[in-house]
């Protein structure tokens, strides 16, 4: 086996430009699909984290007649509950709301959430500390649709549990700046307290959200949606972006197998006399085509050589400086933050390596088994077969 890879060294080494265009492919190609890849990665584990520490929490405990992909369960979208019993939970209470900001109107969800919970990280302390008589605070995506500012008033309608309509001044206190676009869009947080007294429904929520050491038990009236089902859109979203962008380097990756292929079909066909020699003296067919096959083979070691020569400087670069994207994308209603870093696991490196070494060994193998019909005497008088 020593003396295939020497052999096998040399003989690329001395096939030149061949060699390294075959190399230099492969290492893009190997290149790529650690990046895309790694970026994709990064994007869940932070798409995640953010959902966690903004929203989701470590799971739900929805009213029953709740369902947050149908605005209109959020009338009856509620439940009375004692707050002694919901230990390690957050209430949150959503009410539909009308704003009118610089003479237009803007339908919005209105939600009431302690002022002193630490869940989430939304900043609700701002809103026990009053610069009006009802303080609030919403985020960058809303602030911008409405053309708000911290400190300004705006006038907020709302209907209470009569369906009486009433209306307000409230004060925007603090302008948060999120990449969960689903807790900031078309939405304005209110004091819980205070949501309750202006709508009468003392002790009601919509949902909980709940803490980390938060344990489930069936509640009547309630539903518990855990952390992994809360989360699965977002491991939907990547996967289904993983696949299309498979597409793309999977095909970099069949131009460079192909390459590969056609000099392995050549080498074979140019050097019949060579393997005759071999035979001759004394390595059986088997150890031949071993020896072509490691010949292909060696392209992808060399290709990952050369790409950790070149990919590892920019990668550990992105990774350390990030992805910026443009603004644009975080008004879509995903999860995305303003700058993304890739990560690239261990998992990830040894998957790629063993995929391009598997792929180069089998393409090298095809045209290297029809050593074996050989006739070695044919071979050495230079008869093509």
């Amino acid at each position: 086996m020593k003396l295939a890879f020497i052999l096998a060294y040399k003989n690329l080494i001395g096939a030149g430009l061949r060699t390294w265009l075959n190399v230099g492919i492969l290492a893009f190609t190997f290149i790529l699909i650690l990046f895309y890849n790694g970026l994709l990665d990064g994007w869940n584990q932070q798409a995640k984290l953010a959902s966690i520490e903004w929203e989701y929490g470590y799971g739900e405990l929805r009213a029953t007649n709740y369902d947050p992909y149908d605005p209109f369960s959020i009338q009856d979208g509620h439940q009375s509950y004692k707050p002694e019993d919901f230990n390690m939970l957050t209430p949150i209470l959503i009410r539909q709301a009308s704003i009118y900001p610089h003479g237009r109107m803007l339908s919005i969800s209105l939600k009431g959430i302690p002022h002193d919970q630490e869940q989430l990280k939304l900043p609700t302390t701002f809103l026990n500390h009053s610069q009006g008589e009802i303080p609030v605070i919403i985020g960058k995506r809303m602030a911008a649709a409405a053309k708000l500012t911290e400190g300004e008033e705006v006038l907020l309608r709302w209907r209470d549990k009569h369906g009486t309509f009433d209306a307000l001044p409230v004060t925007i206190v603090k302008v948060f700046d999120s990449d969960v676009g689903s807790i900031d869009s078309g939405q304005m947080w209110i004091g819980l307290a205070q949501l309750q007294e202006m709508t009468g429904f003392k002790d009601e929520a919509t949902y909980f959200v709940a803490s980390k050491n938060y344990t489930h038990q069936e509640r009547n009236g309630w539903n518990f949606i855990p952390q992994e089902t809360l989360l699965e859109d977002i491991n939907k979203l990547i996967a289904s972006k993983k696949i299309s962008g498979s597409i793309m380097y999977l095909l970099l990756l069949a131009i460079a197998l192909l390459a590969i292929f056609d000099t392995q079909v050549l080498s074979v066909f140019r050097r019949q006399k060579e393997i005759g020699t071999y035979i001759a003296m004394g390595m059986t067919r088997l150890q031949v085509v071993g020896l072509f096959t490691v010949e292909g083979s060696m392209y992808s070691l060399l290709a990952m050589l050369f790409g950790a020569l070149v990919g590892i400087p920019i990668l550990s670069f992105l990774a350390v400086k990030g992805i910026s994207f443009p603004e644009v994308t975080q008004g879509m209603g995903v999860t995305m933050a303003e700058r993304i870093f890739p990560v690239f696991s261990l998992q990830l490196i040894a998957g790629t390596m063993l995929l391009l070494i598997i792929s180069a060994t089998i393409v090298s193998f095809l045209p290297a088994k029809k050593i074996a019909n050989m006739n070695p005497v044919e071979a050495l008088k230079g008869k093509l077969q």
